[in-house]
């Protein structure tokens, strides 16, 4: 069975009521962007030196915008209140401690709270745990650890045996990098193995396919990895062994963005195959079994589809592309489809059976499997509710969870000792709760609930939708005071993503409402093409060349915002990190008019380089190749770094960083703030120093982080006049 760490955290999803739903008129398209020779080689870019992650001209580079920064927004007096309301929410301890359940149903837990900032890994029974007070057993505290060793240890998460779940391989990260170091660790004897197995920092992961055996995949030296900078090499390692000595069984190919294995088990821990997936791009795979005798054998699975679970003896797979199966059965892009595993693994002509085919408007956005029993969370029109699945002889049947409705909902941590599988729910304005289902029985119940961290009395959503460019509705989510006055003098956060297939699903978020809502700020979330909110088509139609769709269709929200009267310009902000950073960028390039702020987090921005930036070259799938210049000259069209230039009205930007982000190189923020400055416009720069992709090493990290934010958007969108 494919299951997470025992100690993953549950995901906590979430949504709201709907109490309106309304059509845009259809905005002017956006100006095409230009773009010069500026940055379009090395020998155009005079910031190059930029991506010398510590390098010491750019480190005092970055040490000079921190203090200018931290000198304009702690000097705020709005700051101080901003951080110590932060710091109260995320080291709280009445949040919900996301349960993960271990093989023989006990509950695993990652903790974090003011006395212990970079974590505990603890546990407890499930009859305990559903009481107020949990009595928890410390397994690993990470602050001790780091103390003690005199490192910077960040918690990644665990493997473990199954089914005994005793040994576990444990992932340290220094300051938060994606690079993990793996270390052995008994959970018995609540202590790393003495001699146990060790693996030095590296990307990639470990699978335990019995207690003296492991399937690798790390940095084995040159040659070793891809082109992305992850592996390209699996190994099988026995206990005793280096990783060089370790028999290699798969070798991938530079393009590729990586290769790792792992195992399939059934519910009592057997392994039931051992597979190998080989990552071609982002979107598209192979799956490879290795026989007992040690010939590995592809399996017939279409390019763009994953494993999602075994359950009884069928084995789950999602299919995000059109597929006629070697039966002769045709499936559609969106289908969760099933198999009898020994069957199949016979003779790939097995006929399927179809388990679930979303409506246009539908989306899986969770799957999970109890002893018996396969858990979908399905999403209509951004609504979730969870079905639950029985394998039968020819369709599935499933019944509906009684949850509450017009919610998001999460698939949580589901057991394999019997059916029971935790649910999350919440809304915009709800506080998450967190229930206990019988996935045999339907039964339900509420055993967790976060208090209100903020005051939502008076406070309303809508759902309304945006025309874009080519005419598709594009929904968006309003969170509000409901005496909003419509005179566009409203501050309002828009945030967007728009890539990977990530949906925004409506939550709540205890900083966005006591930072931003409580005082009168407008959130906005964006669903644009590029996300899954809308399953693989909807993200697919904002793929590669298509990528401005998904720009087109956030401009249409802040031009919908301001045809209602919600904002204005003046009033208007924008927010995104990673990809969402990009679309921050391309706002920022194509319709600056629109905005008056832009909170630019962890960015992509310079789109010529990003294949040749750590892990950049994995995401050639989403956004093409700049070395075919053909894709090269539509990448260039929104790139923003190229795409800068004088004479526009750019409001003063807020753009952070992580010197230890491995995954989005700093060096993108970092050129994107110089680029800016030499053009003579206004920019707030910050770069922890810590903190991975998250930008967050620790509690105290995150809380400054967000105190900053809102203490630049307070400045920009809540001291400006409302446009006349």
């Amino acid at each position: 069975m494919i299951r997470a760490s025992a100690v993953a955290l549950a995901t906590l999803l979430a949504s709201t009521s709907l109490t309106s739903v309304s059509m845009a008129q259809t905005p002017p398209s956006s100006p095409a962007p230009t773009s010069g020779g500026f940055a379009t080689s090395d020998a155009t870019d005079p910031y190059l030196w930029l991506e010398e992650v510590e390098g010491e001209r750019a480190m005092e580079w970055v040490k000079a915008h921190n203090e200018r920064t931290f000198a304009v927004l702690q000097g705020d007096p709005r700051y101080e209140t901003l951080h110590q309301q932060a710091l109260e929410i995320v080291q709280a301890q009445d949040r919900i401690p996301s349960p993960g359940f271990t093989h023989d149903g006990h509950i695993d837990n990652f903790w974090q709270d003011a006395q212990h900032v970079r974590g505990l890994w603890r546990r407890t029974t499930l009859d305990s745990y559903r009481t107020a007070t949990p009595e928890w057993q410390t397994i690993l505290d990470i602050d001790a650890l780091a103390a003690a060793e005199g490192q910077n240890w960040v918690y990644k998460g665990s493997t473990c045996l199954q089914p005994e779940e005793r040994y576990c391989l444990i992932s340290l990260s220094n300051g938060g990098k994606d690079a993990v170091t793996l270390r052995e660790f008994d959970t018995v004897e609540r202590k790393f193995v003495d001699g146990g197995i060790t693996l030095p920092e590296s990307k990639g992961g470990a699978s335990w396919i019995d207690k003296d055996t492991l399937l690798i995949s790390r940095d084995f030296g040159p040659g070793t990895l891809t082109n992305s900078g992850y592996p390209m090499v699996v190994k099988r390692m026995k206990r005793g062994q280096t990783p060089d000595q370790a028999e290699t069984l798969f070798t991938g190919q530079p393009t590729d963005v990586s290769v790792s294995g792992y195992t399939l088990r059934d519910a009592d821990g057997v392994v039931k195959a051992t597979l190998i997936n080989r990552s071609v791009d982002f979107y598209s795979s192979e799956t490879w079994r290795l026989g007992d005798d040690g010939a590995l054998t592809q399996l017939q699975l279409p390019a763009k589809s994953d494993i999602t679970g075994l359950v009884q003896g069928q084995l789950l797979v999602s299919l995000k592309q059109d597929w006629t199966a070697p039966s002769g059965q045709d499936f559609k892009t969106g289908d969760l489809i099933a198999w009898p595993l020994e069957a199949w693994l016979a003779d790939p002509a097995t006929p399927a059976q179809l388990v679930l085919r979303p409506t246009e408007r539908q989306a899986i956005e969770g799957v999970n499997v109890t002893r018996n029993r396969l858990v979908v969370a399905l999403y209509d029109n951004v609504r979730g509710s969870v079905r639950v699945y029985t394998p039968g002889q020819g369709e599935w049947s499933h019944t509906t969870l009684d949850l509450p409705q017009n919610v998001s909902v999460g698939v949580g941590s589901a057991s394999e000792k019997d059916d029971k599988v935790f649910v999350s729910v919440t809304g915009y304005l709800n506080p998450s709760s967190l229930w206990l289902a019988d996935a045999a029985t339907g039964a339900v119940d509420q055993v967790k609930s976060m208090p209100a961290k903020f005051d939502a009395a008076g406070m309303t959503v809508d759902q309304h939708e945006a025309r874009s460019a080519d005419g598709t509705m594009i929904p968006y989510f309003v969170v509000h005071k409901a005496d909003m006055p419509l005179d566009g003098s409203n501050p309002t956060l828009l945030y967007g993503y728009g890539g990977f297939e990530s949906s925004l699903l409506p939550g709540y978020s205890a900083t966005v409402g006591k930072l931003w809502l409580e005082r009168g700020g407008v959130y906005v979330i964006a669903n644009t093409r590029g996300g899954g909110e809308f399953g693989p088509r909807w993200h697919e139609a904002a793929l590669q060349q298509n990528r401005q769709r998904a720009h087109e269709d956030f401009q249409a929200v802040a031009l919908d915002l301001i045809a209602r009267d919600i904002t204005s310009q003046p009033k208007l902000g924008i927010m995104g990190g990673s990809q969402g950073g990009l679309f921050m960028g391309a706002m920022l390039t194509q319709r600056p008019d629109l905005i008056n702020a832009a909170v630019i987090q962890v960015p992509l921005f310079d789109m010529l380089r990003f294949h040749k930036l750590l892990a950049g070259a994995s995401w050639i799938g989403e956004y093409g190749d700049p070395d075919i210049p053909a894709q090269r000259a539509w990448i260039q069209q929104y790139s923003p770094y190229q795409n800068l230039r004088a004479g526009q009205p750019y409001p003063e930007v807020f753009i952070h960083t992580s010197t230890k982000d491995d995954r989005v190189h700093p060096g993108h923020a970092r050129k994107a703030a110089a680029r800016l400055e030499e053009l003579g416009y206004p920019v707030l720069f910050y770069e922890n120093v810590d903190g991975g992709h998250a930008a967050g090493a620790n509690l105290r990290e995150t809380a400054r982080r967000l105190a900053l934010e809102y203490t630049y958007l307070s400045r920009r969108l809540m001291d400006t006049p409302a446009q006349e």
